[in-house]
């Protein structure tokens, strides 16, 4: 068993080290599964974050360039509320913007109709303050002015848990974008009428001074305009209209140059009306137009402008909108974040950073002191001031996970089990090989001594070694006694034999017991007497029950042997066999004064070859298959034996028959 005990423990540790491994391997690729699912998750919500932003910088992009100046959807308060208003910086630093243009296209039509005009008017000169603060930062630059975020922040590498790069090659799809929209200038052709209406809207803007004080009607604010203008906005104002007056003339002149090599080709003679002419010439003539890419840039902590540069003729136009950027970033993630299901185990930031510092950060969603994954997303150009990070503490466990731990711990426990199955079926065998060595050795030894008593007898008897008729009655009683005790023994072993290859035949009848206890008297009087031993017989409501007479003669002799061998030398020396109806069955009881079993025993007794280790069954002797036979023999009868030690001194072997079944 040592030998075998060795063997399962390095087959044990042979076999826990590629488990081992397996496992951790597994739980690393789960490990790295969940984390580009999540990956994935968070790279799909940017996308859709930056795709807005691409669409709003499209969209930008494609507005004419007199739409900031003139009458146009801009005029009215935008409708996102993140969204303070459209203005355009002239080439001078001057402001105008079309919500100022002769009171935008508001009407007074009750309560509302007012609001909204105060409101328009209260945007204004926000933007035009907002002006100011711009034509400093742009000042600050000779080209392009971009808001600079920190160097960790720019790049965004990608991580180890990204399965995609073991099966593409993904060096072009994530090149990072560098612009949401148009990434160089360009120069497009537009019709000379929108150069003139430019033009003209910034000839005609004096000032914004009149929003500064709320009016009940556009025609009064423009009366109190022109009131209002001191001196000094005069000259500033003549001065600029002035240029304004030199640009129109040269492109007119240029038109008018057109016209006049052009002349047949617009089917005009010289003497038709000059304003029809021009009109004709404005509607086929263009202008090439630079522009350039939108850019952004911070003039205050919740406030930045996107604009593009228009350049005609040399001078610098710069059109674009403000946005209100807590208003901005709320507006990101309530739209992207905050219904999704990924709120309930992931934290959003949405930060502006300006020369590396952080001015403003949103977040939601459920906290991550110590994130185990985080993606940081910094946007392309012209929002690359606004930087997404995502943060999980608890990253949801994929559904094969669950399954390894299953099937693991399945895996274990039956490896375990069948280990264990393996070495008590090895401990069994060996055992049972021990006790078959000890029972041919008891076997041998308990024939021996009745055949060498018998033969020393005999040879007494042969010698005439009696010295009287009685002794030699003595004698003839010994040889009888320890014949009997050789064929119990050798009836023993075959019956135990048969009772293994299961050729026993029963012969189960119904009785009420009585003929088997007087059979019993009979055989074992002499033995009982010889050894001082009392016999009591106890019967109680006993009706027929079923049974095999030979079997259950030879199990009461094997069980009053029992007794008389372990308790011969206990002072109480009183075996009793009790029967009583128990149920639906007959129950028979065999209790002795004896020593008693030892408790671990109680249940091995009638296993086969066992024998109790102890000093006692040593000097006593025995083959171990007296009791095994009992059990045999009952259980064949279809009833069940238990042994158990009495209060006292002793123990009870309780036998349970079945009773007929016409019989309840």
């Amino acid at each position: 068993m040592k030998r075998l005990r060795f063997f399962i423990i390095i087959f044990c540790i042979l076999l826990s080290i590629p488990l081992g491994y397996f496992i951790l391997r597994t739980q690393q690729s789960l490990d790295q599964e969940e984390m580009a699912e999540l990956r994935y998750f968070a790279d799909t919500l940017f996308y859709e974050m930056e795709k807005e932003l691409a669409d709003f910088i499209q969209k930008e992009e494609a507005r004419d360039i007199d739409e900031y100046t003139g009458f146009s959807g801009l005029s009215a308060l935008p409708e996102k509320s993140y969204f303070l208003g459209y203005f355009q910086n002239n080439p001078d630093g001057s402001f105008q913007t079309p919500m100022a243009l002769e009171g935008g296209h508001l009407k007074e039509t009750g309560e509302k109709g007012r609001g909204d005009f105060l409101r328009v008017g209260e945007v204004v000169r926000e933007l035009e303050a907002d002006n100011l603060i711009f034509n400093t930062k742009r000042t600050e630059t000779s080209h392009r002015i971009e808001v600079r975020l920190p160097e960790k922040i720019i790049p965004e590498t990608e991580n180890e848990y990204t399965l995609a790069g073991k099966y593409l090659n993904l060096s072009r799809s994530k090149q990072k974008k560098a612009f949401l929209g148009q990434e160089e200038k360009r120069v497009k052709e537009i019709p000379a009428r929108q150069v003139l209406n430019l033009a003209r809207q910034e000839r005609k803007t004096a000032t914004i001074e009149h929003w500064k004080s709320p009016a009940p009607s556009a025609e009064s604010i423009l009366r109190k305009n022109r009131e209002e203008i001191d001196a000094t906005d005069g000259r500033r104002r003549a001065d600029f209209q002035y240029e304004q007056e030199m640009s129109d003339k040269k492109a007119t002149d240029s038109l008018s140059g057109i016209s006049e090599d052009n002349e047949s080709s617009v089917g005009v003679s010289k003497g038709a009306p000059a304003d029809k002419v021009l009109s004709k010439e404005l509607d086929d003539a263009t202008f090439r137009v630079e522009v350039g890419p939108m850019q952004s840039v911070l003039i205050s902590d919740n406030k930045v402008v996107l604009f593009r540069r228009i350049v005609i003729d040399n001078r610098i136009y710069r059109q674009g909108v403000v946005i209100l950027v807590k208003e901005f970033l709320s507006h990101l993630k309530a739209s992207y974040f905050e219904n999704q299901p990924m709120a309930k185990f992931t934290r959003l930031y949405l930060s502006i950073f300006d020369q590396g510092e952080a001015l403003t950060i949103v977040q939601a969603g459920a906290g991550a002191l110590h994130p185990k994954f985080s993606l940081t997303r910094t946007f392309p150009r012209p929002f690359s001031f606004l930087t997404a990070k995502l943060e999980c503490e608890r990253i949801p466990r994929s559904g094969g996970r669950k399954t390894l731990t299953i099937m693991m711990t399945v895996m274990g426990m039956v490896i375990l089990i069948g280990l264990f199955a393996i070495y008590q079926s090895a401990r069994s065998i060996v055992n049972m090989s021990e006790r078959r060595s000890g029972f041919v050795s008891s076997v041998t030894h308990e024939l021996k001594t009745p055949l060498t008593n018998i033969r020393m007898y005999v040879e007494m008897l042969e010698q005439g070694i009696a010295p009287t008729p009685e002794r030699e009655q003595d004698y003839f009683k010994i040889l009888g006694s320890e014949s009997t005790r050789l064929s119990r023994l050798i009836n023993n072993v075959l019956e135990f034999s048969r009772l293994e290859k299961k050729n026993r035949q029963l012969d189960m009848s119904a009785g009420t017991f009585e003929g088997v206890i007087e059979e019993v008297k009979e055989i074992m009087r002499e033995k009982i007497r010889q050894e001082g031993f009392v016999f009591n017989v106890e019967q109680k409501d006993v009706i027929p029950f079923m049974y095999d007479r030979d079997a259950m003669v030879q199990i009461l002799i094997n069980l009053i042997e029992n007794s008389i061998k372990f308790g011969k030398k206990e002072p109480g020396k009183t075996i009793s066999l009790s029967l009583g109806l128990e149920g639906s069955r007959m129950k028979i009881s065999l209790a002795d004064m004896g020593p008693g079993i030892p408790r671990k025993a109680l249940k091995k007794v009638f296993d086969d070859f066992y024998r109790v280790d102890n000093k006692l069954t040593r000097s006593t002797g025995g083959t171990g298959i007296g009791l095994a036979l009992v059990g045999k023999f009952i259980k064949a009868m279809g009833g069940r034996v238990i042994a158990k030690n009495n209060d006292g001194p002793g123990c009870t072997i309780t036998i349970f028959l079945p009773l007929p079944t016409k019989v309840s």
